[in-house]
């Protein structure tokens, strides 16, 4: 125990530091050598005040997640922060970096907080599908007001030590510990009197928070924790505290036994796993990577050259014509004024942003860059002729990434005299937002350009996961099957309306005929007709309304109506009549589909289809999967992704009906080896 905290005196001052390696997590034994240790200071008549920090980097980053599963032990966090505030003699905190979650409670829970400048506050707990459980959502608004407490609990976006100061949840900024411990012991020595945040009142009404909430509900679509969290704030204005504190800690146990809470565990982790490659040591050496070229100025080009500049690496970008160049370029400028104008970034940052982006006509000028991504037209002879091209400018070590989406990276890999050096960078549009980049290695791609790529995409705030080269990689090959299962269930007898009704209700954002209609049905057209025919071709429908010029919102017309411009469509009689035309023609007798069929049938598409993806090696891992479908495809957190919604269903139920499926619908449904291997497992 003596391990975990390091205790001194200073004069009038007891000194706790917190040095539990790597981050401070307030694991049980933690939390009880910092409780035996105020004990002390409090028995000692020489200590006036108790100091409480961390080390390093870290104050607290918070709970002990492994806890959540593993069951927690005494004393709990509530009992080291009641103590804290029972004592008798006040509670000074320096937070000297990050304070997130339960850090940040423990904070909360004494008298005064001092920061210094690198101070990094968060409640992340609603990332985890929870609310803070220890005093968090009751004692912030009461010392910030409910409406900014609020979005604090509800994004679980950090502050940083000015913020925290303007928001006045600090008393001070101070330049370093020595500073800090100076003040405090000036403060003590002139009569510092206890003031427990628990015993403030929340300022202003809480009629305010109901604006202030909207947003955040809104964006939820019926998520627990948001629903909850706003909630707990309403309850700080009125109840007495040590109700609202009862109803606070209850809620986050019983949050944190909610299927949401463990979803949203599960990608926590999910993320973290991705990052680990079975063949790749986790000390490969690393390329140098300082300077980036883009191939097209285009929405993805573009796009990705953002990406690049927002972590501070300049970008050239290359274009064929001068026009499409400046154009990009424009495109680029504009995006950092309007994220200046919504005060995402300061003035400062968006002109060091679009001054780290360059543009050039001539191939030659990214001859010196460490890294070219291609991002031209999606077609092999292209991307061939822009390989050979950039293998003869690129220097000796340059990774040369293709962006492509579908196409074969083996193939691509052979127009140049370093296969090696090539890997796919499949961005997902719009690149510059979306956290997703799958990392594509190719058959002889090398193990140090992969570990590169991996760490180049966390360094430019993405989250990299590994897939290996087949048509559609991992997401789009899975996405792929679900829509087309859903252009079966139309053919059969369903309607489009129906099928994204339940998907929305179900939890997406958009239903799968909305985002054809959202992405353009003319893409989906092109791409299938560069294919040739598919065994099931369900896709004659949406083949037909292109070639019929409804292209989707872009045109006003697609699988909905979009009466004058509207984002969302409404159902148009002459599809459901085209819908029935179809059908007829392909001898199918239309039938009532139930919203249950359709669910399970276009969910466990998905999931076999990713079971197939881990079963031939073209992802390491279902979890890898899930990371991918949350972060790329708009798949809610909440239900932890498609392989994990499929092991909270059973697996014996999803072999089951997959089974089925293939005995009455035909040969795409065959069950993955893989999936029944783990079906039976599960039930043993």
């Amino acid at each position: 125990m003596e391990n975990l905290i390091d205790t001194q005196t200073r004069g009038p001052l007891g000194i706790i530091r917190m040095q539990r390696a790597p981050v401070n997590a307030l694991g049980h034994a933690l939390r009880g050598a910092i409780s035996e240790a105020h004990r002390g200071f409090e028995a000692d008549p020489a200590i006036r005040a108790t100091v409480l920090t961390g080390n390093g980097k870290f104050f607290s980053a918070g709970a002990d997640i492994t806890e959540f599963d593993t069951g927690r032990k005494k004393p709990y966090l509530t009992d080291l922060i009641a103590r804290l505030e029972e004592g008798t003699k006040p509670v000074v905190v320096i937070i000297n970096g990050i304070a997130y979650g339960g850090g940040f409670e423990l904070a909360l829970g004494c008298d005064y907080i001092y920061l210094l400048p690198q101070a990094r506050l968060a409640f992340p707990e609603i990332n985890l599908g929870n609310i803070p459980g220890a005093g968090g959502t009751q004692k912030l608004p009461r010392l910030i007001g409910g409406p900014k407490a609020l979005d604090i609990i509800l994004t679980g976006t950090p502050i940083d030590a000015s913020r925290a100061l303007e928001l006045g949840i600090a008393e001070t900024i101070v330049s370093d510990e020595e500073e800090a411990l100076a003040r405090i012991t000036q403060t003590v020595e002139a009569g510092l009197p206890r003031r427990p945040v628990r015993d403030l009142t929340v300022p202003g009404s809480a009629d305010e928070l109901e604006t202030a909430a909207e947003p955040h509900l809104r964006r939820s679509r019926g998520a627990m924790a948001v629903l909850k969290g706003v909630e707990a704030v309403r309850m700080s204005y009125s109840a007495p505290i040590d109700e609202a504190l009862a109803w606070e800690r209850d809620t986050f146990h019983e949050l944190n036994a909610s299927s949401e809470a463990r979803a949203q565990r599960h990608i926590f982790f999910a993320e973290r796993s991705a990052r680990k490659i079975a063949d790749v040591p986790a000390d490969t050496p690393l390329r140098p990577m300082e300077s980036a070229g883009i191939i097209g100025a285009g929405t993805m080009g573009t796009g990705i050259a953002m990406c690049f500049a927002n972590a501070g690496i300049p970008v050239r970008v290359i274009e064929q014509e001068q026009e499409r160049l400046d154009h990009g370029l424009a495109r680029i400028r504009q995006t950092y004024e309007t994220m200046r104008d919504r005060g995402r970034i300061s003035a400062e940052e968006a002109q060091a942003r679009a001054g780290l982006v360059t543009g050039s006509v001539d191939l030659a000028a990214v001859a010196n860059a460490d890294i070219v991504v291609e991002a031209v037209f999606e077609a092999m002879d292209v991307k061939h002729e822009v390989f050979a091209k950039l293998d003869a400018v690129c220097k000796p070590g340059a990774i040369l990434a293709t962006n492509t989406s579908t196409l074969d990276i083996d193939k691509i890999a052979e127009a140049t005299s370093r296969p090696r050096d090539v890997i796919g960078l499949h961005f997902f549009s719009p690149a510059h937002i979306m956290k997703l980049v799958e990392v594509v290695r190719a058959r002889k791609t090398a193990k140090d350009v992969i570990a590169t790529s991996m760490a180049l995409g966390q360094r430019i705030g993405k989250i990299p996961v590994l897939v290996g080269v087949c048509d559609g990689f991992a997401g789009n090959r899975m996405f792929i099957n679900f829509n087309r299962e859903a252009q079966i269930l139309i053919e059969e007898g369903a309607l489009p309306w129906q099928v994204d009704k339940v998907f929305t209700d179900w939890g997406l954002a958009m239903g799968p005929l909305s985002v054809m209609d959202l992405a353009g049905l003319d893409v989906g057209y092109r791409i299938r007709q560069a294919r040739g025919s598919q065994t099931p071709y369900p896709f004659t429908t949406a083949d037909r309304l292109a070639e019929s010029g409804r292209y989707g919102q872009k045109t006003g017309r697609g699988w909905y109506l979009y009466p004058e411009g509207a984002r969302r469509g409404v159902p148009d009689p002459e599809v459901e009549k085209l819908i029935e035309d179809v059908s007829r023609e392909k001898g199918i007798r239309r039938r009532p589909v139930t919203d249950e069929e359709i669910l399970r049938r276009c969910l466990w598409q998905l999931v076999n289809t990713g079971y197939q993806i881990v079963e031939e090696g073209i992802a390491q891992r279902t979890g890898d999967l899930d990371v991918i479908f949350v972060n790329g495809y708009g798949w809610p957190r909440t239900r932890g992704g498609p392989m994990f919604y499929a092991r909270e269903t059973g697996l014996a139920q999803v072999a089951a009906d997959v089974t089925r499926f293939h005995e009455e619908i035909g040969p795409h449904w065959k069950p993955s080896a893989l999936l029944l291997e783990e079906a039976k497992a599960a039930g043993a």
